[in-house]
Parts: structure tokens; sequence; C-alpha cells
């Protein structure tokens, strides 16, 4: 089965898919043990509908898988062995995560019979016809065929979020750019409730937020394995608040979210212009804070550049901690890189992990979207992943890509435009006339190469990493609030390219 979806679904694999532990087929039903519920839990919402697929394809026969945790019970249906002589062949919409239903309805397709030994007889339940309604997709094996679209969608919605059990710690990469919402989240995990409450993360699209919340979260419960962890997006948030009024059971809402330990909301910058769902949030917010349990929020903006937001939601956000998270640099990209690699089973030589890191710089997500891509590749056409399958696979970036400038090129263009001498650049002299032009190169040479903060200070008179980073966070800080300095920066750039 592994072998299998290597081939066939090679984006969902993990190297944790070798711990699982199959335990044996029960009521045609093949049951696979998870090293924890978050595991089971994730696999029942990404991966059944693949495993499903690989169990039937490696065994020739119709059997659906069943997920279950370490304390899970599995054996309670007869045990039947590998000469199962009939399975009936589901119809296109019944969910390939259902266990088998036992009864054929009469007009079901035919039925795959087995050459070793006539099939038993069929055990039939107290209705004579069972009706199977499709699920939505995803589901693991011990949903009920009666369950709509709609209930199944209902009870998404309530039971949260799954947590991905890849989004811990020890796969974060961390960087300047995120070095503060990293240590802050570390402290949540440790202490819950007792720092940083609330904890708010904002921060550009795919830059790693998820994963900082779900680290926490799994941090959480390896400390405390009963804790009452909810996690959830501000859409699902909305969307059970608005069926909740609608059916009459906000008190069944209001247990959901404030009968718990920890309350975890992805991109909360929705509720934005939502008058009743942010009135009904900041009662929520209050009473779990009074209470003492621990909250965590992110956003694509600080709090107070949400638009629209309350003044009293704007101002209990930033309580307690407000960590803002950078794109990643050069060196970041390329352990990030290595590392989901690593997560996926693959090896990813440096040479290709660097060839992507320098031709994607705006997200983690686009990142992760190469690898993929780089991994279909290479499963296709059966080849080991070096850097000329890469350049393949990523031809389109590879095209596209502007060649590098180097350290000279930039550092003229900026001489250039400030009328200054390379000796000032490199002396110990501070007058803001050398100082500014100074950063400008370290921050172009960070910005638009890939070397490191040392080698970039080696070029300025020797000075040590720290200064670097300074004079990089001195740019960013006056791009925020300076126009006409954009500008200069923009020219700068367009001589550094037209120089190349």
């Amino acid at each position: 089965m592994l072998a299998h979806l290597r081939r066939a679904h090679p984006a969902i694999c993990r190297q944790w898919f070798e711990e699982l532990e199959a335990l044996g087929v029960a009521g045609g039903t093949l049951n696979l043990r998870a090293q924890s519920a978050i595991h089971r839990d994730y696999l029942k919402r990404t991966c059944a509908e693949a495993f499903n697929d690989a169990l039937r394809t490696v065994s020739g026969r119709l059997l659906s898988i069943r997920f279950v945790g370490p304390e899970d019970d599995w054996g309670d249906a007869p045990v039947f062995g590998p000469s199962t002589a009939t399975e009936t062949v589901s119809t296109p919409e019944v969910e390939t995560g259902l266990e088998p239903a036992g009864v054929a309805p009469a007009d079901e397709t035919p039925v795959i019979e087995s050459p070793l030994r006539e099939p038993p007889p069929v055990m039939l339940t107290e209705s004579p016809r069972i009706e199977v309604k499709p699920i939505a997709p995803g589901a693991g094996g011990g949903t009920t065929g009666g369950q709509s679209r709609v209930t199944e969608h209902r009870r998404r919605h309530d039971e949260g979020l799954a947590i991905n059990p890849d989004y811990d710690f020890g796969n974060f990469v961390v960087g300047p750019g995120n070095r503060l919402a990293h240590a802050a989240a570390v402290a949540v995990g440790e202490s819950q409730g007792r720092q940083y409450n609330p904890l708010f993360i904002h921060g550009g699209v795919g830059l790693g937020k998820t994963h900082l919340l779900q680290a926490a979260c799994l941090r959480i419960l390896e400390r405390t394995p009963h804790a009452r962890v909810y996690y959830t997006s501000c859409e699902g948030f909305m969307t059970q608040f608005m069926d909740s009024v609608q059916s009459g059971q906000m008190s069944e809402f209001r247990h959901r979210y404030r009968d718990i330990d920890v309350l975890v909301v992805d991109d909360i910058h929705f509720l934005a212009k939502r008058d009743r769902t942010q009135e009904e949030f900041f009662h929520t917010f209050n009473n779990l804070y009074q209470a003492g349990k621990q909250i965590l929020l992110s956003s694509d903006a600080a709090p107070e550049e949400i638009p629209d937001l309350e003044d009293r939601l704007v101002s209990r956000f930033k309580w307690g901690l407000v960590a803002k998270i950078d794109p990643p640099c050069y060196e970041t990209r390329v352990a990030i890189l290595k590392t989901k690699a690593k997560v996926r089973g693959l090896e990813f030589p440096d040479d290709c992990a660097c060839f992507i890191a320098a031709r994607i710089d705006s997200n983690i997500r686009e990142l992760e979207g190469a690898i993929t891509r780089v991994q279909i590749v290479a499963s296709v056409e059966n080849k080991p992943i070096d850097l000329a399958l890469v350049k393949g696979a990523l031809g389109d970036l590879n095209d596209e890509a502007p060649p590098e400038p180097s350290i000279q090129q930039i550092i003229t263009a900026v001489t250039d435009y400030y009328r200054i001498r390379l000796s000032d650049l490199q002396s110990k002299r501070r007058p803001r006339s050398v100082t500014i032009p100074r950063q400008v190169c370290m921050f172009l040479a960070r910005r638009m190469t890939k070397l490191s903060l040392e080698e970039i200070g080696g070029y300025f008179g020797g000075r040590d990493h720290t200064t670097v980073m300074h004079a990089v966070k001195a740019i960013d800080q006056r791009r925020e609030t300076d126009d006409d300095f954009v500008g200069q920066l923009r020219a700068i750039e367009e001589r550094i390219r037209a120089s190349g």
C-alpha cells in the first residue's frame, strides 16, 4: 500500500506513514493504528480516499480503511481471512471511507465473486434495504452511510480543523523574520495561559502562522494530553455562529467555544465588517480570558490594521503579545526546503534547494508547491532528484528568474547614485551621508544575492552580521514611512538590473 501511495499519491506521503500498524481485517475493513489521536484524525480528514485507493488496488478487493488511535478498540466485528468471497461494488456516490454496510441495494452494480469458495450468507439488518447517502470527501472509516452532505459538513465545522502532526516545533525553521513569533509560541505551548494571553501572530500569506499555531497546540497536548483544545478558522466560527442562530442552538454553540482550555482561531481578520459575529466573539473572548484560558490568533494584518474591526476587539487582541512574521531570507528558505522535503521522506541535494530558494522568495507555500512538483516528476520518471530534474520540473521558474547581480554591481549602483566613493562605504565614518548609502548597499545585497550576513559585512570594512541585520531593519522601517525613499530604492534597483 505504501509503495502504491508513493507512486500514485506522492503529495500526501509522509515519513511517519512507516510507523502505521496494520491490525487486521474486520467486517471488510482494514484497521490501521496511528501513533497518536492527532495522527489518526489527520489521516481521517485528509488521507482516507488515497488509502482506500491503495488498499483496493493492491488487494484486489473492495475493502475499506479505518484509522484508529493508540487507545481505540477495533476488534468488535468478526474477522474474515484473505479469502472473503464476496464484496459489493460501491456506486460512485458512496464515500470511499465508509465501512461496508452489510446489505447491497437491489439495483447495485454486479458483485465480484472469488473463485475460492461460495459466498457466505448475507446477514440482514432490521431493514431489508439500506439507503447510503454521499458524504463530504475525506472522511474517516467510522462514518455511517446515512449521513447527508449537509450533516457531515456541519459536523466537520463543529469538530473544528484537523491539526497537522507535521506542524510541530521540530519542523519549524527559525530565522530572523520569525524568531519572536516562534519564541512566543513555544512559551505558550509550555505555559498554556500563563504567558502571552492572547498571542496574536500576523504576517503575509504563507509565512508560517498556521504552523506556529498548530505547533503550540501539539506542545500543549503533549504536556497535557487531556487538555480541551479547539482549533478552527474564522470562517468556521462565522459559519457555526450563523447556523446556530438559524437553528436556535446558541447554547450548544457557546458550550463548544467556552467550555474549553485553549481556543485557536486562524485568519481572524475575516471578522472585518461582521458586526454580529464580532459581538459574539467579543463575549467568547471575555469569557475565556477571565477564566484564564489560552487564546491564540493569527491574521494577515496587525490588530489595528484590520479594517472595520471594533475598537474593543483591537484592544483585547493587544492585551497579550502581538508578533509579526516577515518573509524568510535566503538561508531560511534553503533550510525550509530541506526540512519540508525530509518530512516527505525525500533527500534534497544542497544545489537543488539553493536553486529553488533563489527563485522563490515570496512565501513558504510556494516552496512546498515546488517540492510537490519535483516529487511528482521524480516519481513519474522514476529518477533520483538532482539539479537537472529540478530545472526540468520548474522550467518556468528557471526561464523567468532574473540573473543574480554581483555585490560589485550593487556597490557601483549605490555609489553612483549617492555620488560617494567605495572607500567611504568601507570606512569607519558614520555621517548620515555615508551611513544611509552603506545601509542601502547591505539591504540590497541581502535582498538580491545569496550572500550570508557575514559575507556582506566583509565587503564593508569587515563589519559583523549584527551590523548588517541592523542595516536591513533600518531600511525596512524607513520604507514603510518614506515614499520618496522607496522611489530612491527602485531607481537604484533599476540601475543594478540595467548593469547586468
